[in-house]
C-alpha cells in the first residue's frame, strides 16, 4: 500500500516539522525513531553510508511500521538511480548534494518527478514495493507530486549566485534549502571555515535569502538549545541528532562512568 506523506501534509498546514539523521544500515532504527512520536521524518544520511535496494525496502518497511516518513540523502553520483530506488521502495522525501547551478536542481527535479506532458519528469510508472497489494495511476501520481524536494546549498559557487539559484528553486517547487558548512568550507579552499565565527554571515545570508524566495530553510543541529538562535532568524524546519554520535555519547557516558568504578575496587 501507498504510506500518506504526513510530513508534506504537515508543510502544506504551514506547521514546523522535526526530523533526525540515521547512518546505521539497520531497518530498527527508523523503527525507533517513529516509535517515539516526537519526529515528523527521519533522514536516512545514505551519502555517508552502505546500502543496497533490499535494504531500502526494509527501511520504508519499518517507517511505515512505526507511522514515519523516510527522507534519503544521496551522494551526487548515481543520485537518479537511487532516488528512484528509493521511491519506489516508500521513502517521502530525497536531499539532493552538492547543488551548484539551477540546471543541476531542473536535473533533480526530473529525477522525482512524474513523466508526464505537464511535469516533465524522468519517472514513469514502476510497480514496486507500493504495488504489492494495488497501484492505480492516479494514486502513483499523486504519492509522486507529494515527494518533498530538498537541495544542499554547500558549495562557493552555489552562494554566489544565490539569487538566481533560488529562484530556479522556487520556480521547481524546491521545498527546502539545507545549508552545508563543512562543503562550503572546503569548495573555498578552507576546510576548517565551518568551526570558525565567519562562517555565520554565509549561512544567515542562505537562510535570509530562502526566506525571501519562499524556499524555506532546514537546519542540522546537535543540541536543543542550538536551535533558539535558528528560531530567531526566521527558521522553523529542523534536524537534530545522528545516531552513530548519539550511541558513541551514550556509551563514553556508561563506559567512564563503570571505568571509575572499577578502577576503584
Amino acid at each position: 500500500m501507498i504510506m500518506s506523506n504526513t510530513f508534506r501534509q504537515k508543510l502544506i498546514a504551514g506547521e514546523p516539522t522535526i526530523g533526525t539523521h540515521y547512518l546505521l544500515a539497520d531497518p530498527d532504527i527508523p523503527e525507533i525513531i517513529g516509535d517515539t512520536g516526537f519526529f515528523d521524518y527521519g533522514e536516512y544520511a545514505a551519502e555517508y553510508s552502505s546500502f543496497d535496494m533490499a535494504l531500502l525496502y526494509h527501511m520504508a518497511r519499518a517507517g511505515q511500521c512505526a507511522a514515519l516518513p523516510l527522507m534519503i540523502k544521496l551522494d551526487q553520483e548515481g543520485q537518479g538511480f537511487w532516488a528512484q530506488a528509493a521511491l519506489g521502495a516508500g521513502f517521502k522525501s530525497v536531499l539532493f548534494t552538492d547543488i551548484r547551478t539551477p540546471e543541476d536542481i531542473e536535473t533533480c527535479r526530473r529525477f522525482i518527478r512524474a513523466d508526464t506532458p505537464d511535469t516533465r519528469g524522468l519517472m514513469g510508472l514502476k510497480l514496486r514495493r507500493p504495488a504489492l497489494s494495488s497501484y492505480h495511476a492516479e494514486d502513483y501520481l499523486g504519492d509522486l507530486s507529494a515527494i518533498v524536494f530538498l537541495i544542499m546549498i554547500e558549495k562557493n559557487i552555489a552562494v554566489e549566485n544565490l539569487d538566481e539559484l533560488l529562484a530556479s528553486a522556487r520556480e521547481k517547487d524546491v521545498d527546502m534549502t539545507q545549508w552545508g558548512p563543512a562543503d562550503f568550507g572546503i569548495s573555498r579552499g578552507d576546510p576548517g571555515l565551518m568551526h570558525t565565527p565567519e562562517i555565520r554571515p554565509f549561512e544567515e545570508l542562505v537562510i535570509r535569502k530562502s526566506i525571501e524566495f519562499g524556499v524555506q530553510p532546514r537546519i542540522e543541529i546537535a543540541e536543543v538549545e542550538q536551535a533558539k538562535r535558528y528560531v530567531q532568524l526566521g527558521v522553523r524546519h529542523f534536524c537534530i541528532g545522528w545516531d552513530r554520535f548519539l550511541y558513541r555519547a551514550a556509551l563514553t557516558r556508561l563506559g567512564e562512568g563503570m571505568r571509575k568504578l572499577v578502577d576503584t575496587l
